[in-house]
Formats: C-alpha cells, sequence, structure tokens
C-alpha cells in the first residue's frame, strides 16, 4: 500500500471493495495445540502465514497480536516481520495490535518502530493507550501522518477492568472515554483540514460488545476498531446497538470465530465467508464524503 493518500481514505477504498471485516491472527497455544502445530517460532509461522495465505486477499484487515510472537523473542519477531509484509503485498491493511502508549522519546522509538516504512516491524496502522495522557501520543501521530500510516487510540473496551477508568467522570461530566473520543476528533478535524481530505487517520476502538453506551462517536471522521465479534459474543445486532444508525467507519474484529475455521486454507475461508456474510452491508458504512 502506498502513502499517497492518508490511512483513513486508503483504508476506506479497501473496505468499500472488500467490506469491514477484520481478523485477528492471535496465534496463542491453544489454538497452535488445536492446528497440531508445534509450540515454537516455525509453528507460529505456519499458523500466521496460513492466515494470510486464507485470507490477506480477501478480508480489508488482519491483525496481528503482537504478544503472541513477542512470546519467541527474537525469532517470533523474525516471523511478525515477515507476516506484516505478506500481508501488505496481499493488499490487505497490516494493523499491529501492539497497544504502546508511553511519553517522549520512548513514544517516539514506538513511532519510528511501527509507523516508519523503513523499520522492518512498519504496519500500516497500530493500536495504542492514550492512559499517560492523549498528548502524549503527538509524536506517534506525527509519525503516523508523516508516512501514511493510521493509530487507533483505546476508548471504550468491553474488558470489564476498564469501566474504572473510562467510566470516571471529569468536572466537564464528560467520561474518560469520551474525552478521549473527543481528543481523536479533534485531530481528525485538523488533519482532514489541511488535506481537504474526507476520512482521518486516527481511529478509537469501541468494544462491539459494550452495548448502548451514550457515548457521542458522530464526529470522530475516522475509523473506528470493533473488537469482539464472534467467539467473544458479538454480534451484527450489537454492532447496531453500539453504533447507532450512522456509524463512523466501523471495522467489527473477529479471532477465534474465524481461526477455529483453521488449519486448512479452505477451512479459514469459510468461517470468514461466513461472519462477513452476517456483517451484510451494515456495519463499516462509509462515511459522507463532503460530511
Amino acid at each position: 500500500m502506498t502513502a499517497s493518500r492518508g490511512f483513513g481514505e486508503r483504508l476506506a477504498a479497501v473496505v468499500e471493495v472488500r467490506g469491514p471485516l477484520t481478523v485477528g491472527i492471535d496465534p496463542h497455544l491453544p489454538l497452535l495445540r488445536d492446528w497440531g502445530l508445534p509450540e515454537d517460532a516455525a509453528g507460529l509461522e505456519r499458523f500466521a502465514m496460513t492466515v494470510v495465505e486464507a485470507l490477506a486477499d480477501r478480508v480489508a484487515v488482519l491483525k496481528p497480536q503482537s504478544a503472541f510472537f513477542e512470546r519467541f523473542g527474537s525469532r517470533g519477531i523474525a516471523v511478525l516481520e515477515r507476516v506484516l509484509t505478506a500481508i501488505r503485498e496481499a493488499g490487505a491493511v497490516a494493523l499491529l495490535d501492539v497497544k504502546r502508549g508511553d511519553i517522549g522519546s520512548t513514544i517516539a522509538a514506538y513511532a519510528a518502530a511501527y509507523t516508519d516504512p523503513s523499520s522492518p516491524l512498519f504496519a500500516d496502522a497500530v493500536t495504542a493507550s492514550p492512559y499517560l495522557g492523549f498528548g502524549s501520543l503527538r509524536p506517534l501521530l506525527a509519525s503516523a501522518y508523516a508516512h501514511g500510516a493510521g493509530v487507533f487510540v483505546l476508548a471504550l473496551t468491553s474488558n470489564p477492568e476498564g469501566a474504572s477508568v473510562q467510566l470516571a467522570t471529569g468536572p466537564d461530566g464528560r467520561t474518560v472515554a469520551q474525552r478521549i473520543i473527543d481528543q481523536v476528533a479533534e485531530a481528525n478535524a485538523a488533519e482532514l483540514t489541511a488535506t481537504r481530505g474526507w476520512v482521518g487517520s486516527v481511529g478509537v476502538v469501541v468494544g462491539a460488545t459494550v452495548g448502548r453506551h451514550g457515548h457521542r462517536l458522530e464526529d470522530v471522521r475516522g475509523p473506528v476498531l470493533a473488537p469482539g465479534l464472534g467467539a467473544q459474543g458479538g454480534t451484527a445486532a450489537d454492532l447496531a446497538a453500539v453504533f447507532g444508525a450512522a456509524p463512523p467507519l466501523v471495522l467489527p474484529a473477529a479471532s477465534r470465530e474465524v481461526l477455529a475455521g483453521g488449519p486448512t486454507v479452505a477451512g479459514l475461508r469459510v468461517a470468514a465467508d461466513r461472519l462477513a456474510g452476517e456483517l451484510g452491508a451494515r456495519p463499516g458504512a462509509l462515511p459522507s464524503r463532503t460530511g
């Protein structure tokens, strides 16, 4: 994928052709065992590359979870490098799920690792944690803008532990999650004003299973990653409840629901096609180019 357009618009173009389904590449040990693969870097590579072979030419986004590669040390990172390259070469968006967040030179180093095309770990987009303050992510956002990459910022996650932080309210009555959503909206508004684009490069992460949450997403003007589809309990109906009648660019994400179709390429494709069919045209609606 080239950086001739901003990440949001390149993502929207892929979704328009392939639909919004995002599939996680999560090679945790029980799945390696289920697939009959060794619990080592060779098994990791066989698993991940089978998913890429099956899906990278048909789904919009593949989302490797970095931790499952990191656990195998340098050999696992080498596999991750090859996986990210293979995803992009097949035309899918490579979204690296790393959830990084830090300050100063450290977040700048993360930015160089994941959003600079000269890095072997370069991805089209990464996930990031804003809980050292949204402003701490500015070097990551700046690098993403410079290189045509995207950043998905955690906002309203579906894990029960998240509520104590994300639903806490400030003096203005906004929850922490809403404040993050609003800051993402401000970042996208500034980008789109400067570029005259129509989909921003900064997204938010909102769980597909959070239900009717009362948070405003209408002004984000960027993509929304919605993990939790399928085995975690999220359905197409849940997406309608979470994102309403006029969603931004929503990427419903599933992992186990699709990966359980392995270890064959054909089985993975059947599982992904079934889930994509359940989604239909409703989620992943593209924002107005003039909105």
